[in-house]
């Protein structure tokens, strides 16, 4: 029997939904470029059911508990009284998202003696620290490109909504103004700016195809040049390092991964050679920004806009200064957990699973780490580090959330 350990966001506050707005959702059996999409043996879930949260379960209770294994599933992750700290000292394998991280640090590793896999439910895995895990020769997988396009089509929706002031609209409209002056001060067309992406892997490539037909200028930087044919076809301007394209671009939008050679990348320095009045989109990770240095940015007028879905830590504590900066479109870490999304990520953490508990490999693009060093797709994305101090941030916002009885909220 092993025993596996799954951190999972809260169930929804009015209660898990019995029914949704859509029938169904779209198949999509295989990714642009080729890869295909998570295949397990079968799957106990019905795609487009809420998955991510606690009592969805990711599906696997039935699989897991039907070969005789403990699953215990929890969104208490953060501190010492946390279940998840409770319950690690004999988990074989950890399942956490992106959005709801199970920060494993080299502390909580070395309490983990029996710890074989570490599983991400979606797409990166900066939450582990990966030299703890190499050093220990613990497997990190994640689902590769199982939300890839959620996310870039989330980018996308804020730089239009940065670009277009349509949140404060839409907030004009809520309360029965009709103040066009207003409204349209801050407002802009895309059309003609030049937008460019820190990272052109899946995420950022999906971007700028689909920012293409607004005709605008694309640009973009990244360790790994793209083909000249992909370059020919979308007209990008290619860049070899990240200070030459944010000199030149309206709106950067960052695609890239959190390891150590990018955390805190956009610190004061580079946000002040950006343009002023430029717009900065993260849905990445939030340690990429300095907090601190965005925040001020927007205050004192040199970025005209902010927005992304990640924090850190994350769940963000309810006094983040990205909470109540001016001019920003901050959304909690949903872009890559869609219901759509949910059922690619949950099937491939199944996939994973059912190779790694029948002693089979794991498909090279879900290895991040494997046999101490790094693996698959790690090896293109990471680099061997730690990006997960600070993390203890995020116990504020359970301690606050225990104090307001259980709900979502800021004080």
């Amino acid at each position: 029997m092993v025993k596996i350990l799954c951190v999972l966001y809260d169930d929804p506050v009015g209660g898990f939904p019995l029914e949704y707005a859509r029938d169904s959702i779209p198949e999509t059996p295989v990714y642009p470029g080729g890869q295909k999409a998570p295949s397990p043996a079968a799957v106990d879930f019905k795609p487009g059911d809420l998955l991510g949260c606690v009592s969805g379960e990711l599906g696997l209770r039935e699989f897991l508990e039907g070969k005789g294994h403990e699953f215990l599933v929890t969104a208490s992750k953060d501190g010492l009284d946390s279940v998840f700290e409770q319950e690690l000292s004999d988990a074989e394998i950890v399942i956490s998202q992106p959005f709801w991280p199970a920060y494993m640090t080299a502390d909580r590793i070395a309490k983990a003696p029996k710890l074989r896999l570490c599983v991400t439910a979606g797409v990166g895995s900066d939450h582990v620290d990966l030299e703890a895990a190499c050093q220990r020769g613990i497997t990190v997988a994640e689902v590769s490109y199982s939300n890839s396009i959620s996310v870039a089509e989330h980018a996308v929706m804020m730089i239009l909504s940065l670009v277009r002031n349509y949140l404060p609209s839409h907030e004009m409209a809520k309360s029965g103004g009709w103040n066009i002056a207003d409204c349209s001060s801050r407002s802009y067309d895309v059309e003609g700016m030049h937008v460019g992406t820190v990272g052109a892997g899946r995420i950022g490539l999906a971007v700028l195809k689909r920012l293409r037909p607004f005709d605008t200028h694309l640009h973009y930087t990244d360790q790994h040049r793209l083909p000249e044919a992909v370059e020919k076809e979308l007209n990008l301007c290619y860049h070899d390092c990240v200070e030459s394209m944010v000199r030149v671009c309206d709106v950067v939008t960052i695609n890239c991964p959190l390891h150590p050679a990018t955390e805190h990348l956009f610190n004061q320095d580079l946000i002040y050679k950006m343009k002023r009045g430029s717009y900065l989109i993260n849905t990445a990770r939030g340690k990429i920004c300095d907090r601190d240095a965005v925040a001020d940015a927007l205050k004192d007028r040199h970025l005209a806009g902010y927005a992304g879905d990640v924090w850190f830590p994350q769940p963000a504590p309810a006094n983040h200064p990205w909470r109540s900066m001016p001019h920003h479109g901050m959304t909690p870490h949903v872009s890559g957990t869609t219901l759509s999304a949910q059922a690619r990520y949950a099937a491939g953490v199944r996939e994973i699973l059912e190779c790694f508990l029948a002693g089979q490999p794991i498909r090279k693009e879900y290895l991040i780490v494997q046999d101490g060093q790094l693996a698959g797709a790690g090896v293109h994305s990471y680099t061997q580090g730690n990006t997960t101090k600070g993390h203890e941030e995020a116990e504020d916002f359970q301690r606050r959330k225990r104090l307001r009885g259980g709900g979502w909220g800021g004080d």
